[in-house]
């Protein structure tokens, strides 16, 4: 049997599906002015289609979650942030687990060194 929705509907479901409860969990989280930008960021350099800035929760994991990003994801966000923020976020980094952690994480260890 088919039903039809109206596209705002399809797609507010289909991205319900998409991300699961967790996810949703994690948006109720307001962003930060500088998440948003990042978010903003990440959407356009990966061109995550389907994925709005507003979708990606502060505190939601960046990998292994709902937004399926592979190590890949990192190095093209890496290489954005570079470009945007004038400093490289080093692949031999200890931390990059925790920096790429999150949204939220990876939003503050940029306001910690951005020169732009």
């Amino acid at each position: 049997m088919r039903i039809r929705v109206g596209k705002a509907a399809y797609d507010t479901l289909r991205g319900l599906v998409a991300r699961g409860a967790a996810t949703e969990h994690h948006r109720m989280t307001e962003q930060t002015a500088a998440e948003r930008e990042l978010a903003e960021l990440i959407v356009t350099s990966l061109n995550l289609d389907g994925v709005a800035p507003d979708d990606i929760g502060p505190e939601a994991p960046l990998f292994g979650g709902a937004l399926g990003l592979d190590s890949i994801d990192a190095l093209e966000i890496a290489l954005a942030v570079s470009k945007r923020y004038g400093f490289q976020l080093r692949s031999d980094n200890p931390d990059n687990q925790r920096i790429f952690g999150s949204l939220r994480a990876l939003a503050e260890h940029i306001q910690q060194h951005r020169l732009q």
